[in-house]
């Protein structure tokens, strides 16, 4: 059986774009394969701001989400398996 992770990122982020809200994504930079900018982490994790008008490129997979972002006005990959 596949895992539910996922499909409830997926639910959870559109409910909050539909109520004009800000999605957000704690991770846990720590875990195996995230590719987040190292001078963002703090403690282990970094929040992610995933709302559409601060990322490009968003891919919501059952594997990983991924997306381009700037930190600093540097442009960043990001790589997020549902695990972390």
């Amino acid at each position: 059986m596949t895992s539910n992770k996922p499909y409830l990122i997926r639910a959870l982020y559109e409910w909050i774009l539909d109520n004009n809200m800000t999605p957000h994504l704690l991770v846990n930079a720590e875990s195996e394969n995230v590719q987040v900018p190292a001078q963002y982490i703090h403690e282990g994790r970094i929040v992610l701001n995933i709302n559409p008008s601060a990322i490009h490129q968003l891919q919501m997979g059952n594997d990983a989400i991924e997306f381009s972002a700037r930190f600093g006005g540097v442009a960043h990959t990001i790589y997020v398996p549902p695990t972390a």
